[in-house]
């Protein structure tokens, strides 16, 4: 079972009937206001010591890390993040100036983003356990969900792809200015962020929206010493992966941030076939699959 699966089977009577609410299956939920009109996006995000980051990883980016995954999650809604709470889960033994160091990678990121921190919780655990339930809106605009993809759309994504290891996994800038962008001038039908992988990410927009895709392999941004199947199947990207109709593709020209942007294939029909050669490169990182 994957874990898309094992949420699935966790979350089948969550749907809600009330049509302002969208729940499980996109980056955040929402709950939406009027056409226009303002809407609330929540999002909840852990990371945790020995699999997010090691033990001998610099805190103030582990704090940063923490916070940043979920600022990411309101960008691929085009939202500005406003409010988090942190719970803090502390293993024995723990040490107090690591944890002030942690929570000092989390305030610095708050501030860059004008992120207003209100308080958490704090828990014993075995292992190291940060989890940041953040806040953000769109602001006289609809977000951007995963499952408004259209048949013929372009597929476009920010940045680059693969090396995040070694390149930036602590230290990426989440893309809320591009999405916000691309959601207020209504330019992306549909988005995501690449947080487990081209592979896998793209896969879940494309089944959100009931479609397939055909990808331009030799299109795909590498970034510096990565191999394409690291930048499907690495993970930790935290780059924006949107679709564009044809009809407005024309306006990414007068993007207005210096991030990179890449065509890189076109949403098809549920029953197009993808070629095997990008068959073999739809992996990325689950939770609950050996690595």
């Amino acid at each position: 079972m994957t874990e898309e699966e094992f949420i699935e089977s966790l979350t089948a009577g969550w749907k809600s009937k009330d049509p302002r609410l969208i729940g499980v299956g996109d980056d955040c939920a929402v709950v939406k206001g009027g056409a226009g009109e303002d809407s609330l996006l929540l999002k909840a995000d852990a990371v945790v010591e020995g699999v997010h980051f090691l033990r001998t990883a610099d805190p103030f980016l582990i704090g940063r890390k923490a916070l940043a995954r979920a600022i990411s999650d309101i960008a691929a809604m085009g939202g500005e993040p406003l409010y988090a709470l942190v719970t803090l889960g502390l293993p024995s033994g723990f040490q107090p100036v690591r944890m002030q160091k942690i929570y000092k990678g989390i305030t610095a990121l708050a501030k860059e983003w004008n992120i207003a921190l209100l308080g958490g919780e704090t828990t014993r655990t075995r292992d190291l356990v940060l989890s940041v339930s953040l806040v953000g809106e769109t602001t006289g605009y609809d977000p951007v969900l995963r499952s408004t993809a259209q048949e013929g759309d372009e597929i476009w994504v920010t940045g680059s792809l693969g090396n995040t290891q070694k390149l930036k996994h602590f230290t990426f800038e989440p893309r809320v200015n591009e999405g916000q962008w691309l959601a207020e001038k209504k330019i992306a039908t549909a988005m995501i962020d690449l947080s487990d992988g081209l592979g896998i990410d793209l896969p879940r927009l494309a089944r959100a929206s009931g479609l397939s895709f055909e990808l331009e392999l030799e299109k795909i941004p590498c970034a510096k010493g990565a191999s394409l199947k690291e930048a499907f199947q690495e993970g930790e990207d935290y780059e924006l992966l949107f679709t564009v109709s044809p009809e407005k593709s024309g306006l990414l020209k007068k993007f207005p941030i210096k991030t990179s942007l890449q065509k890189i294939g076109v949403m098809r029909k549920k029953s197009f076939k993808i070629s095997e050669p990008v068959k073999e490169l739809l992996h990325g990182y689950d939770h609950l699959q050996k690595r």
